[in-house]
C-alpha cells in the first residue's frame, strides 16, 4: 500500500472518474439523427419542444388577471421585475381549463415583443429521440395530437416505448395571430 493521497490528488481522482461517466458526451449530443428537447404533457398529450424554443421553466408565478382578455389568458405575472403574460395552453388548444395544482410549471417562450409563459400539466424533463423512433407522416395523422388545434403546431412525432410524443412548435404558436391577440 502506497502513501496516502493529498487532498489535491483526491480531487483530481474524483474529477477523472466523474468525467469518465459523463452522460451524453459532446460527440453524442450533436449526433446526426438525434433530436433533444423538453418533454411535457398538456391534457392527455405527450409533447416535446426544442431546447432552443424554451427560454426557462418556472413554478407557476402569482398571476394578476387582466380584464377584457380571452379566457385562455390567465393574466400577467411579475417575474424578476418583468411583466409576463401567462397563457393556459390547454385551454387555448382544447378549450378546456387546466386544473392548476401546487407543482404547476410554466414554460417561458420567446416571442416577438416579449416572452410569454404557457402552462403545462406535467413536466417530464429532457427527452431525446433518434430517427428510427420517428413516426411516418401518414401514421402521424392518426394520432390524437394531429386533430384540432394541435395539428397546427405538431410537426412530427416519435414513438418511445408505449408512448407517442408530438414535437410541438412553440415558435409557431408564438407567431399565430390568434395567440398574439389575447384581447376578447
Amino acid at each position: 500500500m502506497g502513501r496516502p493521497l493529498s487532498p489535491f490528488e483526491i480531487l483530481a481522482d474524483y474529477e477523472q472518474r466523474s468525467l469518465a461517466h459523463v452522460a451524453g458526451l459532446p460527440e453524442q449530443l450533436d449526433a446526426p439523427g438525434l433530436w433533444r428537447g423538453v418533454g411535457f404533457r398538456v391534457g392527455s398529450q405527450r409533447l416535446a419542444s426544442g431546447f432552443e424554443e424554451v427560454v426557462e421553466i418556472l413554478p407557476m408565478p402569482q398571476v394578476t388577471p387582466v380584464p377584457g382578455t380571452q379566457p385562455w389568458m390567465l393574466g400577467v405575472a411579475n417575474v424578476r421585475g418583468n411583466l409576463l403574460p401567462i397563457v393556459d395552453l390547454k385551454q387555448f388548444l382544447e378549450g378546456e381549463r387546466t386544473v392548476l395544482h401546487e407543482g404547476q410549471r410554466v414554460l417561458i417562450v420567446r416571442q416577438p415583443g416579449g416572452d410569454v409563459a404557457v402552462t403545462i400539466d406535467e413536466l417530464y424533463g429532457q427527452r431525446s429521440f433518434v430517427d428510427e423512433q420517428q413516426i411516418p407522416a401518414e401514421a402521424l395523422q392518426e394520432q390524437a395530437f394531429a386533430e384540432g388545434r394541435y395539428a397546427n403546431f405538431v410537426e412530427r412525432g416519435y414513438r418511445l416505448g408505449d408512448n407517442t410524443w408530438g414535437i410541438f412548435s412553440l415558435q409557431k404558436l408564438a407567431r399565430t395571430p390568434e395567440f398574439r391577440q389575447a384581447t376578447a
